[in-house]
């Protein structure tokens, strides 16, 4: 049995660049929805971090569906 350890390299490296992408977007996304002011909420002034927050959600949604895409197919 020959282990390739560059490809096993490549896919550790790839998958950590991924991981550590993928949580620091959804902690953009805790800390868009997180910043904003118990007077802002009520005033709509903090519209844009929350649309910017749930984009941060979505993109992390999208990659967790095309990795169990990847997984499945």
């Amino acid at each position: 049995m020959n282990i390739d350890w560059a490809a096993l390299g490549t896919v550790f490296g790839v998958s950590l660049l991924i991981t550590v992408a993928l949580v620091g977007l959804f902690t953009v996304g805790i800390v868009g929805l997180a910043k904003q002011a118990p007077t802002a909420r009520s005033a709509g002034s903090g519209a844009p971090a929350r649309v910017g927050a749930y984009a941060c959600f979505a993109l992390c949604a999208a990659a967790v569906a095309y990795g169990i895409y990847l997984i499945v197919a």
